[in-house]
């Protein structure tokens, strides 16, 4: 029987194309879910049109327990691609009530919190909760497993993105996702053996190679990065770092977000379209995103360097498309109960090759 995927805000520019993927790879029946049953239908209808059995439409409200609920009986997966993190508490309970899996595509420490406190009861009953999806985070600790399994012993892994969206990429609630991560800003690295403070962020200069060149970096970190020093014990170094956009925007505009926040806090959709303006009005070409790992370690008994890159023109492409392979990687026996990590659940060989399949450019180098 067709596993049943519940997308809540899959009427958004993400939602859309996960269903879309999905629905091109898989045989998933799948339900598109909005606030506004119109808004709802008119996609469903859209992805649909030659395949009218597999996609359906939903009205629901993130806020409204009883509703989500009752919408999620008989579903195998929710995928939560909308900005909900202000109802996360609602949302997972549903699911849990519900039994049904989930995998969500936020950036919050809030979510984060919420889900670490259920885990118990999420492993207890059986089910398989998925976080931290899309391509940052998401990719940063799948591409350090990536390298790791192409060298004998890894020693250093920093990740770094380069996002340069362009002004033809239209505005999106999920903007709101990025004022979580000013709010909550976090720039430890891994470095000698040991976490750097949180509010201490690290300058580097990163090789992109190609059109993109080298760059000005400043380190994020992202939960993901965590276990992973754990998990190669012969790792010294890792860490991840985001490329500068445009002076203005460094200098002026996301000082003004930070100053913002701590002003009036609430204002968090004024917050996230200035933020918008800056990343679209002053950002110059090669227009696309791009997540590398530059790696160093051993293999066969030589010093090795390993590479890899993964890019797109579409920002919300390559958010989507790592959750869609993901997910196809859930629907074939990947399901572990527990509370897992995007990054550290998928298989990162298989997660690449499904990636290009789907239209990511992915380019490794080995020296």
């Amino acid at each position: 029987m067709p596993a049943k995927i519940f997308i809540l805000g899959g009427t958004g520019q993400t939602g859309r194309l996960i269903a879309r993927h999905l629905l091109e790879r898989s045989d998933a029946i799948i339900t598109i879910a909005s606030r506004r049953l119109e808004r709802a239908e008119e996609v469903a209808a859209d992805l649909g049109h030659d395949r009218p059995d597999r996609v359906k439409a939903a009205a629901v409200d993130a806020a409204d327990a009883a509703s989500l609920r009752a919408a999620l009986e008989g579903q195998t997966l929710l995928v939560v691609a909308a900005p909900t993190t202000a109802h996360v508490a609602t949302v997972t309970r549903a699911a849990l009530d519900a039994g049904v899996d989930y995998l969500d595509v936020q950036i919050s420490a809030k979510k984060f919190a919420t889900l670490k406190s259920l885990a118990p009861e999420i492993e207890a009953k059986g089910l398989c909760f998925i976080t931290e999806a899309g391509f940052h985070p998401g990719l940063p600790a799948a591409l350090v497993r990536f390298a790791a399994a192409h060298l004998d012993s890894i020693e250093t892994a920093t990740t770094a993105c380069y996002l340069s969206i362009g002004r033809d990429i239209p505005f999106s609630d999920a903007v709101e996702e990025l004022v979580e991560i000013f709010r909550s800003y976090n720039a430890q690295v891994f470095k000698n053996g040991r976490w750097t403070p949180p509010g201490v962020y690290q300058m580097r200069k990163i090789a992109f190679g190609g059109d993109i060149g080298t760059r000005s970096c400043y380190s994020m970190f992202f939960e993901e990065l965590r276990p992973l020093p754990d998990r190669f014990p012969s790792l010294r170094e890792t860490g991840f770092f985001m490329a500068g956009t445009h002076w203005f925007t460094d200098a002026v505009v996301f000082p003004l977000a930070f100053l913002l926040l701590k002003i009036v806090p609430k204002a968090t959709r004024t917050i996230g379209r200035l933020l918008w303006w800056g990343m679209t009005r002053f950002q110059k070409p090669p227009y696309r995103t791009e997540l590398i790992v530059q790696a160093s370690g051993t293999h066969a008994g030589q010093k090795t360097q390993f590479e890899a890159a993964v890019a797109h023109r579409d920002a919300y492409e390559l958010t989507a498309i790592p959750v869609a392979a993901a997910i196809l990687q859930y629907l074939e026996g990947l399901r572990r109960p527990g509370l897992h990590m995007m990054g550290h659940l998928a298989d990162p060989r298989r997660l690449f090759t499904d990636m290009k399949r789907m239209g990511v450019k992915v380019r490794t180098t080995v020296e």
